[in-house]
């Protein structure tokens, strides 16, 4: 691009032209996650966007793409890939969700994806902050980062708290009534997720396994999952899981989300029979998502996520003549 990004923002002040250093962040950090990854062995694929029959999860409605589905994660036909005989693999990629539009949220937003065999998730969350800690000394040259009035200091290692306590500590009822009264998830986002500690980056582990059908059960809980999250200044950044690696069990809890769908008059995807079938072949492996557009915020400074991604839902809207949205989202 030509000219400096001050004159260019006298001259033509877009919402383009004024993240123009967030953008070009926004490629440092991803040349750094890929080389990461590739330093630690790992092989980057691409899967369909378009499935046939996305997982059924709890809150979460597949976007409809014809007659098929837009893939809310890559998460089944990875898992594919390790049944085939894949042991590290990792991608990038655009995932889509229904009803998520926000400061914070994209109905179209980029996520990073990754699978390794052999290993719990314990050792996944060491893995977590391995790579953010890389991702930062390499695009910012430190490990303390500046986001919204707050410092973020990454030194390792990381603050770990079972989800159980997180509710016993911060929360105005315990997890299992929480989960009994369906308020799961409402005390987390607004008692718990704002009272963590923002300085320093946190990991929830051992989430109630009503809300993760696609993780094993913790060792020592069988009521708990093999789940952890990821938390720098409060915001959620990454969700990982010791994956379930028997059909039977997967098939039962599919089932049993699909139910709760049709009782509840939401609209019912296919069965995913492929990934169900290859499931026999599935090796204790741990994977995790991270929510790319999210980190590069905090990395970036950046208000809300708008500021950090070229184009927005609103970008494509129909205009008037006068060069007004006919409609916002």
């Amino acid at each position: 691009m030509r000219g400096s990004t001050d004159e260019r923002i006298a001259e033509n002040p877009s919402r383009q032209t004024r993240i123009e250093k967030n953008l070009v962040l926004r490629s440092t950090i991803l040349d750094a996650v890929r080389q990461f990854f590739r330093q630690n062995g790992f092989l980057e694929v691409e899967t369909p966007i378009r499935l046939t029959a996305p997982a059924p999860e709890p809150h979460i409605d597949a976007v409809e793409s014809g007659n098929h589905y837009l893939q809310a994660s890559p998460e089944l036909h990875m898992k594919r890939l390790l049944c085939a005989g894949y042991d590290k693999i990792f991608q990038i990629c655009k995932c889509f969700r229904q009803r998520e539009r926000g400061t914070l949220h994209l109905p179209e937003f980029t996520m990073l994806e990754w699978y390794t065999t052999g290993v719990d998730y314990g050792f996944l969350m060491d893995q977590v902050e391995k790579l953010i800690c890389f991702v930062s000394e390499k695009t910012l040259g430190r490990q303390q980062v500046p986001y919204r009035n707050t410092t973020i200091d990454l030194a390792c290692p990381w603050k770990k708290i079972r989800t159980e306590d997180a509710f016993t500590l911060y929360a105005d009822m315990d997890m299992k009534s929480a989960v009994a009264s369906d308020m799961f998830e409402e005390k987390l986002a607004f008692e718990i997720e704002p009272r963590l500690d923002r300085s320093r980056p946190v990991f929830l582990h051992d989430y109630p396994l009503e809300y993760t059908p696609l993780a094993k059960s913790a060792p020592d809980d069988p009521e708990a999952a093999q789940r952890f999250e990821l938390y720098l200044a409060g915001l959620e950044i990454c969700n990982g899981y010791g994956e379930l690696t028997d059909a039977n069990t997967q098939r039962m809890r599919f089932e049993s989300e699909l139910s709760s769908k049709r009782a509840n008059g939401r609209r019912v995807s296919p069965m995913p029979e492929r990934f169900l079938d290859d499931m026999s072949e599935m090796p204790e492996a741990s994977g995790c998502a991270l929510g790319l557009d999210r980190l590069v915020m905090i990395l970036a400074d950046a208000e809300t996520i708008d500021d950090v991604v070229a184009f927005v839902p609103e970008d494509d809207e129909p205009v008037s003549r006068q060069g007004k949205a006919l409609y916002t989202c």
